[in-house]
C-alpha cells in the first residue's frame, strides 16, 4: 500500500513525465473563477490521501483539502481520477488545474510543472516501541535486530542496500506487520511512518518514532508552468489553511496521528 511513497516517490520520474506536453492550455485563475469549477487530479490508490469509500466515491485527505481550497476560491470542486503515469501530463496539458497525491517535489518534475509551497510532509523513518534504545536508523544494522517489513514494499530494498546485517521478517500486509511489532515479535519497522497511524491506533502500546528520520519528503500541489496566477493564489490559500490549523485538523482526521514533521509555514515561503 505504501511503497509508492517511499524512495520511489522521489526517484520515479517516468518517460511520461519528461515527455509531458507543454502547458499551453492551462486555465488562468480568472478563467477558473468564471467557470465556477476547479478541476483537481487525485489518485484513489494512495489511502488515506485518497481512496474509494463505501459509496464508491473518492474520499480522503486530498479531497477534503482540495474542498477547502475550492470554498476559499468560491468555486465547486471537480475531482478527476488520475494515476501515477498520467497525473503530470494531465497538469501540463491543462486537463486539470492542479494535482495532488504525494506530489513530492524534485528537479526532474519541476522541468515540466510548477509546485506550490508544501501542503504536507511524509517521514520515511523508524517506528518502534517505547523503551527500545534506538536513536538513529543506522543503529539497526546489527544481526540481533529484527525488522518487521511488508513483503514487496520499497523499504525492503532500502534495507537490503543500507542495513545488510539486520534480520528481516516479511509479512503480507501492514495490519499484520504493525500487530507483530506491537506484540514484540520484532524491533522496528522502516517505512513512511505517517501512513501507519490508523494501524498504530488499534494497539494499546506506547509507540516511539525515532527523532532522526531516514528522509523527509515535501509534498505540494502540481500546477502548470504558465498558471502563475493560480500558483500565487494557491500559495496564499495554503498558508492560510496552515495558519488556521485546518491542514493539521484534516490530516489527523484521515491519518489518525498528527503530522510527524509539520511543514514550517511562513508568510514568506
Amino acid at each position: 500500500m505504501l511503497k509508492h511513497l517511499v524512495m520511489g516517490a522521489v526517484a520515479l520520474v517516468s518517460a511520461a513525465v519528461i515527455a509531458a506536453p507543454q502547458a499551453t492550455e492551462a486555465r488562468t485563475l480568472d478563467e477558473i473563477i468564471k467557470s465556477g469549477t476547479i478541476k483537481v487530479g487525485v489518485n484513489p490508490t494512495f489511502p488515506p490521501l485518497a481512496k474509494f469509500d463505501d459509496k464508491n466515491e473518492i474520499a480522503g485527505f486530498d479531497v477534503d483539502f482540495a474542498g477547502e481550497l475550492a470554498k476559499m476560491l468560491g468555486v465547486k470542486l471537480e475531482l478527476v481520477q488520475v494515476g501515477s503515469p498520467d497525473r503530470i501530463p494531465f497538469v501540463a496539458s491543462g486537463k486539470i488545474d492542479f494535482v495532488m497525491g504525494a506530489m513530492t517535489r524534485n528537479p526532474d518534475r519541476a522541468k515540466v510543472i510548477d509546485f506550490s509551497v508544501p501542503v504536507h510532509t511524509e517521514v520515511f523513518g523508524v517506528l518502534t516501541l517505547d523503551g527500545k534504545p534506538f536513536k538513529d536508523w543506522k543503529e539497526l544494522n546489527k544481526p540481533e535486530i529484527n525488522l518487521i517489513q511488508v513483503r514487496g514494499s520499497t523499504p525492503v530494498k532500502f534495507i537490503e542496500d543500507n542495513l545488510k546485517n539486520a534480520k528481516v521478517t516479511l509479512l503480507d500486509n501492514y495490519p499484520d506487520a504493525i500487530r507483530a511489532l506491537a506484540q514484540g515479535r520484532g524491533d522496528a519497522i522502516i517505512d513512511v511512518v505517517d501512513f501507519l497511524g490508523e494501524h498504530m491506533n488499534k494497539h494499546q502500546v506506547k509507540w516511539k518514532i525515532l527523532e532522526a528520520p531516514v528522509d523527509i519528503y515535501y509534498c505540494s500541489l502540481g500546477i502548470a508552468k504558465n498558471a502563475t496566477g493560480l500558483k500565487d493564489w494557491l500559495n496564499v490559500a495554503i498558508f492560510e489553511l496552515h495558519r488556521r490549523g485546518k491542514t493539521d485538523e484534516i490530516w489527523k482526521k484521515w491519518f489518525g496521528i498528527e503530522m510527524i514533521k509539520p511543514t514550517q509555514f511562513s508568510p514568506y515561503f
